[in-house]
């Protein structure tokens, strides 16, 4: 996803409108409840419709916002102030237009309720009608009525016009934060989407690294054999071996035909792999007729478990040059697999000389490679470890079980 795609999805927009206006709905009518006025339906249904409208011109708002998504903070927070401020007027606009009906009414209940009346003149003047107390006497008793005489009148002019815009600007400005508070979640919201198609978006360049070093990492192993391989079809060819050359020519047709079968950075079954090993040991077993064994020990219930691809032809080869190559004895490679506490374990073992005098423990790129790869491919979850065994010498692989699929 692109940094110009990114934005809040609308069905998280819409949930949070909906939340906003649902609360602001439940906490006006608890309200309305506490100063006396009851549920009544003709009540009801106009906050809800009021509610509805809010919604809508919320959605409008966010409709103008998202426009200026890939913009900077400070843009959005001055759009957001600016626009904010017409949408709570229009929304306060409405709620003026579905309770002017019943303003009056409800203006007449409560003055009744105290024992008032209020109406208007041909002149829409409003005119307030009530007893008049009687002034208390001082020293007189606590606690009792106070006395009333008369009917007393009060005639305010008709401001009526007035009152609407006070009331106006008045619900416009508390409509006015709670659709700036809106807007700064709406903000959150929009920060926590690009913090995770960030996060997303890294993850991807660093998956596309790892598999870039993997890739580097096998193709250093494919010219390595092929150069190993070439220089003994070349040796046969110069003593006059015609039929062991072709032999080893159609065994290394084979091999690249198996290797190259499959991505060059994905995982193979052990099977696999252990049946790619086994084609390149019949190549050599051309070169070394009468000296290279093999022996293979695998599980059945471990065949399909997944490694990396010629994970282990680097130790093979080392094998093959170090203990079959330096030896006039028949030579046993082994490559045995088994399960221990949980994790896969990869032998690599031949009973030749072992290491020769003087030559440091690893075998140079080859067992560099695997010990790279391996980092790669595992972190800190697979180890290596190499050196002389009790009859030659041993290179241990260590492995999580990674089962295919």
């Amino acid at each position: 996803m692109n940094p110009e795609t990114v934005n809040v999805p609308v069905r998280t927009v819409a949930v949070s409108i909906v939340g906003l206006w649902c609360a602001y709905f439940l906490l006006i009518t608890a309200r309305g409840w506490l100063i006396g006025l009851d549920f009544e339906f003709d009540l009801i249904w106009r906050r809800v419709a009021v509610t509805v409208a809010a919604m809508g011109v919320t959605f409008v708002l966010w409709l103008i916002v998202r426009l200026f998504d890939n913009r900077s903070l400070a843009a959005q927070i001055s759009v957001s102030l600016v626009f904010a401020m017409p949408a709570a007027l229009l929304i306060a606009q409405s709620q003026q237009w579905f309770f002017a009906p019943i303003q009056e009414r409800y203006e007449a209940k409560i003055a009744e309720e105290r024992g008032i009346s209020l109406r208007r003149d041909d002149n829409g003047n409003l005119i307030i009608e009530g007893p008049t107390p009687v002034e208390p006497q001082i020293g007189g008793p606590l606690g009792t009525a106070t006395p009333t005489t008369g009917t007393a009148q009060v005639v305010l002019p008709d401001d009526r016009a007035e009152d609407r815009w006070l009331q106006l600007i008045e619900m416009g400005l508390d409509r006015y934060f709670l659709l700036l508070a809106w807007s700064a979640l709406y903000l959150a919201l929009l920060a926590g989407v690009r913090a995770q198609v960030a996060e997303r978006r890294g993850e991807r360049f660093r998956t596309a690294a790892k598999a870039a070093e993997l890739r580097s990492l096998r193709y250093q192993v494919n010219p390595h054999f092929l150069f190993n391989t070439l220089n003994s079809l070349s040796a046969l060819v110069m003593t006059g071996k015609e039929d062991r050359a072709e032999q080893m020519i159609q065994s290394i047709s084979r091999f690249y035909r198996h290797s190259l079968a499959d991505d060059s950075t994905g995982d193979v079954s052990l099977e696999d792999e252990i049946d790619l090993q086994e084609h390149y040991l019949e190549i050599e077993s051309v070169r070394f007729p009468d000296r290279l064994r093999v022996r293979v020990d695998l599980p059945h219930d471990l065949a399909n478990l997944k490694v990396p691809g010629m994970i282990l032809q680097p130790l093979v080869e080392n094998s093959v040059k170090y203990g079959v190559s330096a030896s006039n004895r028949p030579v046993t490679i082994s490559i045995v697999a088994r399960e221990e506490y949980g994790r896969l374990v990869l032998r690599v073992s031949d009973d030749g000389p072992g290491v020769p005098a003087g030559h440091k423990g690893g075998f140079g790129i080859g067992l560099a490679n695997v010990r790279d790869r391996l980092e790669a491919r595992f972190g800190n979850e697979a180890s290596i470890s190499s050196g002389p065994a009790l009859d030659g010498y041993e290179t241990e692989l260590r492995l999580p079980m990674v089962k295919h699929g």
